[in-house]
């Protein structure tokens, strides 16, 4: 059954109410009138595909939606804005989250134009019964993300780039402007499949873990219609688990000794015990070999972390929690640490910062030739080229670029649209 003009109005007025926008807002960003906007809803006036395009856009909709038989007023990403007021109270977080799905949308479909064939593991899931403690959300965590390093075959090795791994398993990614409070959130798209964004505003090598937290939760949590990571929920079951798991992911036991075993450090001189004593309460007893040729001191560590791909901070952590120092060492670090001196050896030891400029590189190289592939096979026009351009670039310079490499292009094929289906 074909849908009516009335009926594109109508949805196009729930998509809009359910994104908890106006019409003015709505007219103001795609350069309409309101009563332009107010006589599309009513079914007066038909909307070119360029201004769909730009509705489905602002409303985080695929433009397909509005066309298909069974029409949902609201996706899982408004449903999880309306859970949360927070997020949903700043127009500025909500239009870059939809400009990340966008992009995660047109990456899809580009993947699909050029016939790359579809890989990805982003069906594979964990079903485990929900943790009992905060032990079992760490058993659990642990044990799972040992499991998703072998069927990935990561050996012990460190992820050289986690969210173009996560890319790899068919989940999108994106970076924004979050809530300080908010380390990522993950919810699944009906058409693309999940999403995991992070806080743009975090320092690269915490975003890193946030990735991997976020991951744990797709693996995980699919039960849920979505799960945003806050600070202050990190003593819950959920968030412990996917602490425990992007812990082990990022920084797992058997890598995390041999590169300390190579450094002369972490053997199996410590000993670690218990002793009962006379009121049958029991004591931990550490002891060394009696050199201090195992101790682990703050170069270690920047070593680690930077191996690893991980936060000082992060790889201290990891340390106590695989025993390899002590609670007392551990204190000692930390305040090493938190007074400037991890960095200080950082940069002693020539250890470079992790490169903010260039860590979505590869994700953006990825999408802008699949772009140009998809122009050369004629399945876009040149119009769409420079759109996409503009999204993956986001500066004027894209359509100097384009024009710049013109002569590596082929003319703009005619009459050929981007198939909706």
């Amino acid at each position: 059954m074909p849908i009516t003009q009335e009926e594109i109005g109508r949805r196009l007025r729930a998509a809009r109410e359910a994104a908890s926008l106006t019409q003015q807002q709505v007219a103001e960003r795609i350069g309409l009138s309101r009563s332009a906007i107010a006589q599309i809803e009513l079914g007066n006036r038909s909307v070119s595909s360029t201004e769909l395009d730009r509705l489905a856009s602002l409303y985080s909709r695929d433009i397909r939606d509005f066309f298909s038989e069974q029409f949902a007023n609201e996706d899982s990403l408004l449903a999880l804005f309306r859970a949360n007021q927070d997020i949903a109270a700043k127009p500025e977080t909500g239009d870059a989250l939809r400009q990340c799905i966008a992009v995660g949308r047109e990456l899809t479909n580009l993947e699909r134009l050029v016939g790359v064939p579809d890989e990805s593991t982003s069906g594979v899931r964990y079903t485990v019964p929900e943790p009992r403690s905060r032990y079992d959300a760490i058993k659990q965590g642990s044990g799972l993300a040992e499991q998703e390093r072998r069927r990935l075959n990561l050996g012990d090795a460190p992820i050289e780039d986690i969210s173009e791994l996560l890319e790899r398993q068919g989940i999108r990614t994106g970076m924004i402007d979050l809530p300080e409070d908010i380390s990522g959130l993950t919810f699944v798209d009906s058409k693309v499949g999940p999403f995991t964004v992070v806080n743009r505003g975090e320092h690269i090598a915490r975003r890193t873990f946030s990735f991997a937290h976020e991951y744990a939760h797709v693996l995980l949590d699919c039960d849920l219609h979505g799960v945003i990571s806050r600070t202050s929920d990190r003593s819950g079951i959920r968030e412990v688990r996917a602490n425990a798991f992007a812990a082990n992911l990022l920084l797992p036991e058997a890598g995390v000794r041999q590169f300390l075993a190579e450094l002369g450090k972490g053997g199996e001189s410590r000993l670690f015990a218990e002793t009962p004593t006379n009121d049958d309460q029991a004591i931990a007893l550490e002891a060394r070999d009696g050199s201090s040729t195992q101790e682990i001191r703050l170069h270690h560590v920047a070593l680690l972390a930077h191996h690893f791909g991980t936060s000082r901070m992060m790889a201290l952590y990891r340390l106590r929690n695989l025993q390899i120092i002590s609670e007392r060492e551990l204190a000692v670090l930390l305040e090493q640490e938190r007074s400037g001196r991890g960095r200080q050896v950082a940069e002693l030891l020539d250890l470079p910062e992790p490169d903010h400029v260039n860590e979505r590189n590869r994700f953006r190289h990825r999408f802008l030739t699949l772009a140009l592939e998809a122009f050369t096979q004629e399945r876009i026009t040149r119009s769409k080229l420079e759109e996409l351009f503009a999204m993956a670039l986001k500066e004027p310079k894209s359509q100097t670029l384009l024009r710049d490499y013109g002569a590596l292009l082929a003319d703009e094929p005619t009459g050929v649209s981007i198939p909706r289906k």
